[in-house]
């Protein structure tokens, strides 16, 4: 829901785009302060104590946000944003590579694409949400003083779910050391910053992530300020969230801030579902790095079709980029701690950090659009992805590997 607040910050705290991509700085914050400290309880309590210490985490992040909505400044929620993402730290950093290591080396990718699609009911109905709360056509005041209320309903989710951990065992499970890293093979290197496939990981994912959080962030945006009239047909459109999902304006009708979060919802999120879905079943056919790169090869071309502004061609390719996207997060995790054995809680961290591009990259895209405008902005992602594709494409070099597929 983060990246539905971005516009309503824009409304009522009056700031520029380069200034509300401050939520997406808070959040990234986050990960990248909580990734060693979660890796280091892991391995002091554990695959349940550390996802228990990240579920109550979130909770207290989200329950924050009720205080928040009265102070009513921006470093409030931007406090609250940080705290859910410091708990979130500990379920990537602790559940990802529990997913890899609960079956055979081969489907590490696949499965953790599979556990990572779950999430996709919460892409979609997220901004559905948000856009419920967060927007409102009395004003952006009367939407703000219902901004608490999502959180506080996943606040209550998260502590239900909290307790249902606290009566399950989780067995604490070996993983492979393909590397030697903690045994006394001589002539091995013990330290995860000699593997160039981590590395790279690392760097792969903070492309990633920064393009990931820029898309997401500046969606609204761009779909209320580059894209063409709708015919008045699409007044009542359920696309759209009916009459307010559209706006008068110069004598045609645009698509509003509520309509286009249920665009993201309906259409951005429901492909990076299908994308996860479909690309479960493609990595068990193909190598994983090879499915990376050429699914980030694709959004370099889309950043290119969204910046030569063909109107809803340019819409089109938005959409497909969520696509493309979806495989990406997950397909690197497992690519970089590929063989590192017990070390993979540590090297886990450390791509964790690499979140960190989250925070930084949309400035750079909110300062592109505040200066030219948001088709242009969409540069900066393509930039990233052609970081990730070559990543890909070059991981059997770096990792000495075949690959990690169904027929590796």
């Amino acid at each position: 829901m983060i990246d539905v607040m971005d516009k309503h910050f824009q409304d009522f705290l009056h700031l520029t785009k380069a200034q509300s991509a401050w939520v997406q700085f808070a959040h990234y914050l986050g990960y990248f302060l909580m990734a060693l400290p979660a890796g280091w309880l892991a391995r002091k309590l554990g695959y349940k104590g550390g996802i228990l210490a990240g579920l109550f985490g979130v909770a207290a992040g989200c329950l924050w946000f009720i205080p928040a909505t009265q102070i009513s400044t921006f470093w409030a929620f931007l406090l609250g944003v940080c705290v859910i993402s410091m708990g979130l730290t500990f379920l990537e950093t602790i559940a990802n590579p529990y997913t890899t290591v609960l079956g055979a080396p081969q489907f590490a990718a696949v499965r953790i694409n599979i556990a990572q699609s779950l999430n996709g009911v919460g892409w979609i109905f997220g901004p559905i949400i948000g856009g419920m709360f967060f927007y409102s056509s009395k004003g952006a005041e009367v939407a703000h003083q219902q901004l608490w209320i999502p959180y506080a309903g996943i606040a209550g989710g998260v502590l239900l779910l909290a307790t249902v951990f606290l009566f399950v065992r989780l067995p604490e499970i070996q993983t492979p050391d393909e590397y030697h890293l903690t045994d006394s093979t001589p002539g091995t290197s013990k330290s995860i910053w000699s593997h160039p496939h981590f590395v790279m990981a690392v760097v792969a994912q903070f492309f990633y992530v920064a393009a990931q959080a820029g898309i997401f962030a500046f969606f609204i945006n761009y779909v209320v300020a580059e894209i063409p009239p709708v015919g008045e047909a699409w007044k009542n459109s359920f696309w759209l969230g009916g009459s307010e999902g559209v706006r008068a304006r110069g004598g045609d009708w645009f698509i509003s801030e509520q309509g286009a979060t249920k665009l993201l919802a309906y259409f951005g999120f429901t492909l990076f579902l299908l994308g996860r879905a479909t690309g479960s079943w493609i990595l068990t056919r193909f190598s994983a790095h090879r499915v990376v790169g050429a699914y980030a090869l694709a959004n370099v071309v889309m950043m290119v079709g969204i910046a030569l502004k063909l109107g809803w061609l340019s819409l089109g390719a938005l959409f497909l980029s969520f696509f493309f996207m979806s495989i990406m997060f997950p397909t690197i995790f497992a690519l970089g701690i590929h063989g590192l054995g017990e070390r993979s809680k540590l090297a886990s961290s450390f791509i964790v950090m690499a979140i960190m591009g989250g925070a930084l990259l949309p400035k750079l895209m909110g300062w592109v659009g505040d200066v030219r405008d948001m088709s242009t902005a969409f540069l900066v992602p393509m930039g990233c992805f052609a970081v990730v594709a070559a990543y890909g494409f070059a991981w059997p070099r770096l990792s000495g590997s075949r690959g990690l597929s169904a027929q590796a």
